[in-house]
């Protein structure tokens, strides 16, 4: 009877013993907030509460911290106000995403931000003053936590951002370079990849690297759901601008990760406010400046084409122009309503401080331009003013396009042999192939361009209005 309280005795001991290791990993992880700080006050309440539950709580960013909200990105520090609310949050990490490198502050901002950026493939030349980690390590109430940073490369071998901003700047393949770092899974209790690739990437880098336990996902603004584990690795993104944040809880025993689950929070629900957050965004907020009404719409933009539309009617009128070309990615917001807009509206289609240019092209040139800079994507062909364009697309893969038709505005042949003179940004003009001598850069910022013409028209109304068609 004795020897079986022992033995009963010692099984409890080990029961507790084993039960004493499992340990939980809380992460509170967002993407592509592109600075919207009027969320702050209750995202930073969401925290606190979290952290009175576990003090241990990490806080993530994927990238693009910035860019969409002129409140921000024309500060007298242009991005500041967003690197003082991630400071007064309490965020452990962010990776770079392409964003962070629009307009030239970022040696600036990485020297105010009091948390580490995480990018594995970036080289940054010592005269940049871009100081990051390729990964980094926490210890998390006893728990070993590795980080690992990539940032996303185009067709170019570059990040999705004019190439001028990134003088004195090298990247490696991400997929690659991560590869590098599976040491860090032996060593580490927790291996979490920060990621600004995209979701399509991140399921490629879960698939060649099952040691990686999580991959906390930016740059494609994909809504997920919460159970997406290719290979066993758990994957989160959200919608940009705050559409969600993730709470993942990770449990760990014995050094190995026996449970992942991600819950997605709609923050903007969230019942409380942080007071001094609040007060924060409240003294960033104050710019009457932008608040100047310097057009009106008389319908809704109700999508972004539609925006797009008039920047390019903008471009050939203000330059005389036959054709305006505009990137999708160039316009930043979807819709506006029917009413007032203001300069922080403008700023907010067009954030990125690009200069016009002014194009001698003949038809022929101006195809090969727009297929070259949307590498023939359907998502990525260009918004146009003085023509249309009919796409068809490859009967395998709807997302490419197979071939372009220009027709003019009234639906006539358009003439491919013809010069003409074309409007477009530098952006665009850097990320295509044009003939050597065929472009001048204008004095002239393309915001600029949209202010004049909507304070010339009073009432615009582009309601309906499609120049790209997709057979």
């Amino acid at each position: 009877m004795r020897n079986r309280f022992v033995l009963l005795s010692v099984a409890c001991m080990l029961l507790a013993a084993v039960h004493c290791e499992q340990r939980q990993v809380h992460i509170v992880a967002v993407n592509d907030m592109h600075a919207t700080i009027d969320v702050f006050p209750q995202f930073a309440a969401l925290v606190d509460s979290l952290r009175g539950i576990d003090p241990s709580l990490l806080v993530l960013s994927a990238g693009d911290n910035r860019t969409g909200n002129p409140l921000n990105d024309r500060y007298v520090i242009p991005a500041y106000p967003m690197v003082a609310l991630m400071n007064q949050v309490g965020f452990n990490a962010s990776a770079l995403g392409n964003h962070e490198f629009d307009v030239h502050s970022l040696a600036r901002l990485i020297q105010l931000s009091n948390f580490r950026y995480l990018c594995a493939n970036i080289f940054a030349a010592d005269s940049t003053g871009i100081r990051t980690l390729p990964y980094q390590t926490f210890d998390v109430g006893g728990v070993r936590v590795g980080i690992i940073g990539a940032i996303q490369l185009g067709e170019s071998g570059l990040p999705s951002t004019h190439p001028d901003n990134l003088k004195g700047v090298r990247f490696s393949p991400p997929m690659e370079t991560i590869g590098q770092y599976e040491w860090i899974s032996r060593e580490c209790d927790v291996t979490v990849l920060l990621s600004h690739l995209g979701y399509e990437t991140d399921v490629e880098v879960a698939k060649a690297y099952p040691w990686l336990d999580l991959i906390v996902g930016g740059h494609t603004h994909t809504q997920l759901k919460g159970n997406e584990k290719p290979n066993g690795v758990l994957i989160t993104q959200n919608k940009n601008k705050f559409g969600r944040v993730t709470y993942i809880t990770l449990t760990v025993d014995s050094g190995q990760v026996i449970d992942k689950k991600a819950e997605y929070i709609d923050v903007k629900k969230f019942p409380r406010r942080n007071g001094l957050v609040a007060s924060m965004v409240k003294h960033f907020s104050d710019n009457p400046r932008l608040q100047q009404v310097v057009g009106h719409a008389a319908a809704p933009f109700e999508v972004r084409e539609e925006l797009g539309c008039m920047m390019c009617d903008a471009f050939i009128e203000a330059f005389d122009a036959d054709i305006g070309v505009e990137n999708p990615g160039g316009v930043r917001i979807d819709t506006h309503p029917e009413g007032d807009i203001t300069l922080l509206d403008v700023l907010q289609i067009d954030p990125f401080d690009n200069n016009a240019v002014v194009l001698e092209l003949t038809g022929e040139e101006l195809l090969r331009m727009m297929l070259t800079y949307s590498n023939s994507q359907v998502v990525r062909f260009p918004y146009v003013g003085g023509m249309q364009c009919q796409l068809k697309t490859e009967k395998d893969n709807p997302a490419k396009i197979k071939s372009v038709k220009f027709l003019t505005l009234n639906g006539k042949k358009f003439d491919m042999k013809r010069k003409y003179r074309v409007v477009t940004n530098n952006y665009v003009l850097a990320t295509s192939k044009v003939p050597e001598g065929a472009a001048q850069v204008q004095n002239v910022q393309t915001t600029d361009v949209i202010v004049n013409f909507l304070g010339k028209h009073k009432d615009v109304n582009y309601r309906g209005v499609r120049r790209i068609r997709i057979n």
